[in-house]
């Protein structure tokens, strides 16, 4: 049960299926006691009427002997005075309830001056009495002729010609407003519940057809999981939605994560390559001034071992760059960095020449800013014939660090791959000379950590203009 629960689909299906049955009740209760205050209404509008032909009678001077009652079932009447005597009533009524007033035998009829059923009054004396604007409800009970039966009664009161004041109540039979709303509520009991399940059924169905192609994902992704094969992709529906645009996203996503693998792989492979040759180098080096110590080529190994911790450095930094790390905030005077740092290279093939502005500021790690300098220079120096140009200044908020020689340049269909890891374009060079390709790479990387921007072009010189672009501090 906690399984079935915990399904998408069902508890799609049953939200669905609350908010409809929820929904259905409150209008079904509404509609039900809407009718029945309508039918209600016209049963009190049906009792009025009964009561004012009645009292119209009385106010014409109608003795209580001679009115003309409707018929008892459809509406029975009481005519009561102040005194609650009963003054008329309806044939063949026997039980009355909801009136106030019990007896359905009225006193011996009088008219309604108060004197004998003999009236001396002029027929055509034009005095009339007065019935009441207001009429009052309730409801009750009455048996006629041995029926009984539920009704709506109304009340008027009315002042005879002689200002005798009376109230005559009439009913309208409920039978009717309860048979219809008995009708709409046993429709409601029974189309209720069927139109929930049915909204229940058609919700089920609609889920696990809006829901299949989440299954056929998450079941290639199984697969995927279990294969380790990265190359597969999952389904793509045309449905041109939510479903769709995850499918899109996670082919995406695996296509990025097969990329990222990948470059994993050659990364090991590649680095595993390039420490093999020191290594290897070393070790012969150890091994023959092990043997013949006269032989030991001191130069050779120490060349070796600082090649070999350059490029353990160089292969820990990327490492710590993939893992996301990221630079300082520190403040870094790139001016002064500039400047330090080409002063430090006394050994260099070429001299290097800086062109730099005054307090040329920017955020991160001086260590790291300091390393893309000495790749970018280092870089230089092996493709360079006489002149390096290292230049510093600022373009709006961005500060602008470039590198030029005058080698053969870069070609521009090769401009990005150069910035790929273990790349190298003069493959004719051996690897002490053209380094490990690491360098250019570990540039680019430190920089986009830094939210700048590092690309080559064309130097006025006729060689490479690297171009490093990062936002002032502040």
């Amino acid at each position: 049960m906690r399984r079935f629960f915990s399904s998408v689909r069902a508890r799609a299906a049953l939200g669905a299926t609350a908010v409809v049955a929820v929904a259905l009740i409150g209008a079904g209760t509404a509609v039900f006691l809407s009718l029945r205050a309508n039918l209600t209404e016209q049963a009190s509008s049906q009792a009025e009427s009964a009561a004012r032909r009645v009292a119209a009678q009385l106010a014409a001077g109608t003795p209580y002997a001679n009115l003309e009652l409707p018929d008892g079932e459809d509406h029975p009447v009481q005519v009561i005075d102040r005194e609650d005597r009963l003054r008329a009533a309806s044939e063949d009524l026997e039980d009355i309830t909801g009136t106030g007033v019990a007896a359905v035998v009225p006193r011996p009829s009088l008219a309604p001056d108060g004197d004998e059923e003999e009236d001396d009054r002029d027929e055509s004396d034009p005095d009339v009495g007065e019935i009441s604007d207001r009429a009052w409800y309730a409801s009750g009970q009455a048996t006629v002729d041995g029926e009984t039966g539920k009704y709506q009664f109304a009340a008027v009161e009315v002042t005879t010609r002689d200002d005798t004041t009376v109230t005559v109540y009439a009913g309208a039979p409920l039978s009717a407003t309860d048979g219809a709303a008995s009708t709409a509520l046993t429709s409601m009991l029974i189309g209720l519940p069927a139109l929930v399940l049915i909204v229940g059924g058609v919700t089920w169905l609609a889920t696990q057809r809006a829901l299949r192609p989440v299954e056929d994902i998450r079941q290639e992704m199984a697969a995927i999981t279990a294969s380790e094969d990265l190359s597969r992709r999952v389904p793509e529906p045309d449905t041109h939605d939510e479903i769709a645009r995850l499918a899109k996203t996670t082919n995406e996503t695996l296509s990025a994560l097969e990329a990222s693998v990948e470059r994993q792989r050659r990364f090991v492979a590649d680095a595993s390559h390039e420490l093999r040759s020191p290594i290897a180098s070393l070790r012969t080096q150890l091994e023959v001034a092990a043997a013949h110590p006269e032989l030991l080529d001191l130069d050779g190994a120490v060349e070796d071992t600082v090649r070999l911790q350059g490029l353990a450095a160089d292969l820990l930094l990327l490492a710590r760059l993939d893992a996301g790390e990221r630079p300082s905030d520190a403040r870094v005077d790139l001016t002064a960095l500039v400047r330090e740092e080409v002063s430090q290279r006394t050994a260099d093939r070429i001299p290097v020449r800086v062109h730099a502005d005054e307090s040329v500021e920017v955020s991160g790690s001086r260590g790291q800013l300091a390393r893309v300098l000495g790749n970018l220079v280092d870089n230089a120096q092996r493709h360079a014939r006489s002149r390096i140009t290292v230049t510093l200044s600022r373009e709006g908020e961005r500060a602008l660090l470039t590198v030029a020689d005058d080698g053969a340049g870069v070609p521009e269909d090769e401009r990005e791959r150069i910035f790929e890891r273990f790349v190298r374009l003069d493959d004719a060079r051996t690897r002490d000379e053209g380094g490990a390709g690491l360098g250019l790479a570990i540039a680019r990387d430190v920089v986009e950590r830094h939210s700048g921007r590092l690309s080559v072009g064309d130097s006025p010189d006729g060689g490479a203009l690297f171009r490093v672009e990062l936002p002032l501090a502040g």
